[in-house]
């Protein structure tokens, strides 16, 4: 018998994945929440796993899935008659995911091992609009620092562009174009230069060695959201360093005259332990107490904060210590509600 904690974590993952887009998802989920599980040694292993294992935690049943995922883009034999685009029962999909368990349970064994890690480039279509505005508030050129950058693909925003029906801003000849549902005010005409620019992640991803992983934590019936992960593979050139995301922060506070700083995450600040939160922020506050027009510091957030509908788009500016509520997006940034054209002066 499947045990309720079990249970209960492929359920929440199921409706997680249903709300995000993902009707196959939410089958699969649900199936592994209620579905009698083949006696074999991955099902022993979820069974007995230590601690929470759901998604608030450590996420198996995301683990899971992605070693499903990246048998079929392997392409397993077993998985590609029941996998998107196919359309099928729930007793086929479950029979064939049965059997992958036993036969692959080498493979499936050893993948979920490691805790997911996704680099959502369509959270990217924010980063663009905060440069805008960055670029038409400063004029001034940018190096940025990401905060719990995975793969790095969104290292490299300023290369890609972002659509709203006519309207477009981003790179001129973008290595890939994001088309959000935008509603609210476009940021202005402002461009954005980068730099210089760097990222961390406690555990980084390799574009050119990680390819599959970063491929297979997406969802199997999106592939839209695949077709852009591998324009932005293919498009990526900045290795991200390996370390502890306040740790090496600390030493690149210190301003450079006639650059904007610009420090940011999308979905990895939440994560980070609530002591690190704490000294990161004081670090940032600390070096925006003496920035300067010649020197600016942004702080630009898009994080979980609670609330109902997405995530909550924060932008926290030095000189002056303004703070802008832009809006809200969804977590994989299918939608964007965006609240400001520009920075007030």
């Amino acid at each position: 018998m499947t045990p309720p904690q079990v249970s209960a974590a492929f359920a929440f993952q199921s409706e997680a994945c249903a709300s995000l887009g993902s009707p196959f998802m939410g089958q699969l989920m649900v199936l592994f929440a209620t579905r009698k599980w083949p006696d074999c040694r991955v099902t022993q292993r979820v069974f007995d796993w230590p601690g929470d294992l759901g998604p608030r935690a450590q996420s198996v049943p995301l683990r899971l899935a992605g070693a499903l995922h990246a048998l079929h883009l392997q392409g397993h034999p077993t998985l590609a008659p029941v996998y998107p685009p196919q359309d099928v029962h729930d007793d086929d999909l479950w029979d064939a995911v049965c059997a992958v368990l036993q036969t692959d349970a080498d493979a499936i064994d050893a993948w979920i091992d490691s805790a997911p890690q996704t680099n959502e480039v369509r959270r990217a279509a924010t980063l663009i609009a905060v440069g805008h505005m960055l670029a038409e508030r400063f004029d001034l050129p940018i190096r940025t620092s990401e905060l719990g950058a995975s793969g790095g693909l969104n290292l490299h925003w300023d290369a890609y562009a972002m659509r709203s029906g006519d309207a477009t801003r981003g790179a001129s000849t973008p290595a890939l174009t994001l088309t959000p549902d935008w509603t609210g005010p476009l940021p202005g005409m402002g461009r954005p230069i980068v730099m210089e620019r760097g990222g961390v992640d406690l555990n980084p991803l390799d574009p050119a060695q990680d390819a599959l992983r970063l491929q297979a934590y997406l969802w199997p019936d999106q592939p839209e959201r695949l077709a852009l992960t591998r324009a932005a593979i293919a498009a990526t050139g900045t290795r991200v360093d390996k370390g502890d995301a306040i740790d090496w922060l600390a030493p690149r506070l210190p301003h450079q005259k006639g650059r904007l700083h610009l420090i940011y995450s999308t979905i990895a600040w939440q994560y980070f332990p609530q002591e690190k939160q704490d000294l990161g922020a004081a670090l940032i506050a600390k070096a925006g107490a003496t920035a300067g027009e010649d020197a600016p510091l942004a702080w630009f957030g898009m994080e979980n904060d609670g609330g109902a509908r997405g995530a909550a788009l924060t932008l926290r500016l030095w000189p002056g210590d303004l703070t802008l509520d832009l809006g809200r997006a969804d977590f994989h940034g299918r939608w964007i509600d965006w609240r400001l054209d520009a920075i007030p002066r």
